[in-house]
C-alpha cells in the first residue's frame, strides 16, 4: 500500500489553486455570489415594504385632509405621487404605477367638526397581498394622532375619528395564489429556457461537433436563431400547462385576452432564449454556462417583484430590477390575467423587454464572431 506523501498532496493542492486562478469565472462566482446575496438581502429585500407610491383623490381639500396626507408621507409607508381625479386614479392602479389610491370624500372637514366619522376610501392594488398589510395598519392608527391637537374631543375617542373603507382591487380575498401562480410563469420560463439554451453551443464544443458547425456557410444570425426556435415551442408548451393548472387547480381569474397573453409570452421567451444563447457563445464549457445562468437568475427572482414587493424596494434596486425582463413580464402577466389590461397599458412594459433582447442579441452576435476567428 502506497504511503501518504505530503509532497504529492502539496503538489495537487497547488495545482488546484492554479486551476482556480485560471478559471476566472468560477473564482468570480465563488466570491461574487455571496457578496450579491449579502447586498440584495441586506439592502434591497424588505418584507415590510415602505415608501409605496400612493395617489390622492381630494374631493374636499380642507386642512384636515391635507394634514392626513402629510402624516401619511411622514409615516414612511407611503410616497405621495400627487393629487389626481378618479379616472386617472383607476388608470394608475391598472398600470401598476401606484400601490394605493386614497379618496377624501366631499364633506370630510365638516363631518370631522361635527363629530361624525367620515368615510376614507383606500383602494389597494392587491395583486401582491403582502405589499398592502403593513401600510393599511398604519392608516388605521393615523386618525387619532393627526386630528387630536385640533379636535380635543378626540383625545380619547370612543370610536375612530375616520372610518377606513379598504377596497382590495383585483384580489379582494387577498389570495397569494393570484400573485404567485402568474409569477411562476415567468420564473419557470427564465430558469428553464436560459439554462437549456445556455448549454446548447457549449455542449457541441465539448462533444467536438462545434467545428463542423463553424465549417458550414451559416452566418452567426442563422446559427443563433436556428438554435432558438425549437425552444420557443417548448416554452409555449410550458406556458399552456401552467395556465391550465392556474385555472383549474388554483382558480386564478383570467380577465384579459389569452391571445394577448401568448403574444407577451412569446416576446419574453425570445428574450430568455437570446440571453441563453449569448451565455452559450461566451462560456467555454457547460459548467460556466450554468454559472452564468445562476448569476443572472438570482437577481431576477429577488428584484423582479416575484418574492418581495417591487414598489417597496429602494430606488437603486428598482433601477436594477427594471433592466431585467422578468420584472416587466410579471407586471404584464398579472395585468392581463387579474386586471384585464389591454395593449395601451402593456406597451410601457413591452418595449423594455424588446430593448433588452436587441442589446443581448448584439452582444451574442459580436461574441459569436470572435469565436469564428
Amino acid at each position: 500500500m502506497t504511503r501518504f506523501s505530503f509532497s504529492r498532496w502539496l503538489g495537487i493542492l497547488i495545482k488546484e489553486f492554479i486551476q482556480l486562478r485560471r478559471d476566472r469565472l468560477t473564482f468570480g462566482m465563488i466570491v461574487g455570489i455571496p457578496i450579491l446575496q449579502l447586498m440584495l438581502f441586506g439592502f434591497a429585500i424588505n418584507s415590510d415594504p415602505r415608501h409605496l407610491p400612493t395617489a390622492v383623490v381630494m374631493a374636499d381639500p380642507g386642512p384636515f385632509a391635507r394634514a392626513y396626507v402629510a402624516a401619511m408621507a411622514h409615516s414612511d409607508y407611503f410616497k405621495i405621487v400627487g393629487t389626481v381625479d378618479e379616472r386617472e386614479a383607476d388608470h394608475l392602479l391598472d398600470r401598476g404605477a401606484v400601490q394605493f389610491v386614497v379618496t377624501f370624500p366631499a364633506g370630510f372637514h365638516r363631518d370631522l367638526l361635527r363629530g361624525k366619522p367620515p368615510t376614507l376610501l383606500v383602494e389597494a392594488d392587491a395583486t401582491d397581498p403582502m405589499a398592502a398589510g403593513g401600510a393599511i395598519s398604519v392608516l388605521n392608527q393615523l386618525g387619532a394622532s393627526v386630528f387630536a391637537p385640533d379636535l380635543p374631543g378626540l383625545q380619547r375617542p370612543a370610536t375612530p375619528p375616520v372610518e377606513l373603507r379598504v377596497h382590495r382591487r383585483y384580489n379582494p380575498e387577498g389570495l397569494t395564489a393570484y400573485n404567485v401562480v402568474p409569477g411562476l410563469l415567468g420564473v419557470i420560463l427564465t430558469m428553464t429556457l436560459v439554462l437549456m439554451t445556455g448549454l446548447a453551443m457549449t455542449r457541441e464544443r465539448e462533444r467536438g461537433t462545434f467545428e463542423n458547425l463553424l465549417a458550414t456557410p451559416a452566418t452567426p444570425l442563422e446559427v443563433m436563431t436556428g438554435k432558438i426556435v425549437p425552444y420557443i415551442l417548448i416554452g409555449l408548451i410550458q406556458v399552456t400547462l401552467i395556465l391550465l393548472a392556474a385555472r383549474w387547480i388554483f382558480d386564478v381569474p383570467m380577465h384579459g385576452s389569452l391571445l394577448l397573453l401568448y403574444g407577451v409570452v412569446l416576446i419574453f421567451i425570445c428574450a430568455n432564449l437570446t440571453l441563453g444563447i449569448t451565455f452559450s457563445s461566451i462560456a467555454r464549457n457547460q459548467l460556466q454556462a450554468m454559472q452564468m445562468t445562476f448569476f443572472f437568475f438570482l437577481p431576477s427572482i429577488l428584484l423582479s417583484g416575484f418574492m418581495f414587493p417591487f414598489l417597496g424596494m429602494p430606488a437603486w434596486a428598482q433601477a436594477v430590477g427594471n433592466v431585467l425582463p422578468l420584472t416587466h413580464f410579471l407586471v404584464l402577466v398579472r395585468g392581463i390575467l387579474l386586471k384585464g389590461n389591454g395593449v395601451d397599458l402593456l406597451w410601457p412594459h413591452v418595449w423594455p423587454i424588446l430593448l433588452f433582447t436587441a442589446a443581448v442579441l448584439a452582444v451574442g452576435l459580436k461574441t459569436f464572431r470572435r469565436t469564428l476567428d
